[in-house]
């Protein structure tokens, strides 16, 4: 029996974006969207909502911008259950405001449960020390959550995830009704 692949992924880098509170961990994946790489930790402006113009945003905005990426994927942490809770909300609301900074680069929302304990799990037994740990693991947490989106995608051929602003109200025009 001959399966028929999904259809092809359109080439080019991704970013995988692991929001926290204190810091943002950034990887990519190489053009052919294999393998997920570290890229960069990035210290968050603020804990509480992000604004468009904090210098974390700007980052991850430059980021996209030097590595053409052609996509952006953030981790949504959802607790084992699947339930959303306030760590959930403040990604949902980071991702919102990421894609309208990197309008038109799509924005996508992957499950990320418990990559941060892998990361912490993995980076320990690669021999990384605690507190080294703390620069490093928002990175690979990224690298989790983007490898598990690529993998996804490869095996659907589907992009991973839900794409932020898809249900986007389009602007009313004058003299029109909705």
């Amino acid at each position: 029996m001959t399966t028929t692949p999904g259809p092809a992924r359109r080439p080019g880098v991704l970013l995988g974006v692991d929001v926290g509170s204190v810091r943002v961990g950034v990887a990519r994946s190489d053009p052919d969207g294999l393998l997920a790489t570290p890229l960069e930790t990035v210290p968050r402006a603020s804990a509480e909502t992000p604004a468009a113009g904090d210098d974390d945003l700007r980052r991850i905005a430059a980021l996209v911008a030097d590595h053409d990426a052609v996509g952006v994927v953030v981790g949504l942490p959802r607790s084992l259950s699947g339930a959303e809770g306030v760590s959930a909300h403040r990604a949902r609301t980071y991702a919102d405001v990421l894609a309208v900074s990197i309008d038109p680069v799509p924005v996508r929302l992957v499950d990320e449960r418990l990559t941060t304990v892998e990361a912490h799990r993995a980076l320990r037994e690669s021999g990384v020390a605690g507190r080294r740990q703390r620069s490093v693991v928002d990175q690979a947490a990224a690298v989790l959550i983007l490898q598990s989106a690529l993998d996804a995608e490869r095996a659907t051929g589907q992009p991973a995830g839900e794409l932020v602003g898809a249900r986007r109200r389009k602007p009313r025009t004058k003299g029109t009704r909705t």
